[in-house]
């Protein structure tokens, strides 16, 4: 099953709603699930134009469950800083890795 599917899979109407977001039932996390689907054609706006949407898990006990988008809890790479070559200077003799023929090309 793929989560971005725009067909919901059959065990979804046999979800019902997870506080905590975690199975109701063995109170294993969404990473433990089997499969999972997002509803992503029915957003809900909240707060500063901001959007969550219903997340479906089917846990490996058997569980159907789904919990909203802002319930998850962050994960480990959210603290961290987006990959930018901002930093990187083409310009800069210390770059020497550059490839500035193929970059540039011949002019």
């Amino acid at each position: 099953m793929e989560a971005f599917s725009p067909t919901p899979p059959s065990w979804r109407e046999l979800a019902t709603h997870a506080n905590g977001f975690c199975c109701p039932t063995c109170h294993a996390n969404s990473t433990a699930a089997t499969a999972a689907w997002i509803d992503r054609r029915s957003p809900v706006f909240i707060e500063n134009r901001k959007r969550k949407w219903q997340e479906f898990y089917l846990c490996e006990c058997g569980t159907a469950w789904w919990g909203w988008s802002d319930d998850r809890a962050p994960n480990e790479f959210a603290d961290r800083q987006p990959a930018t070559p901002d930093n990187r200077n083409p310009f800069n003799s210390e770059d020497s890795d550059l490839d500035y023929d193929s970059f540039f090309g011949y002019f």
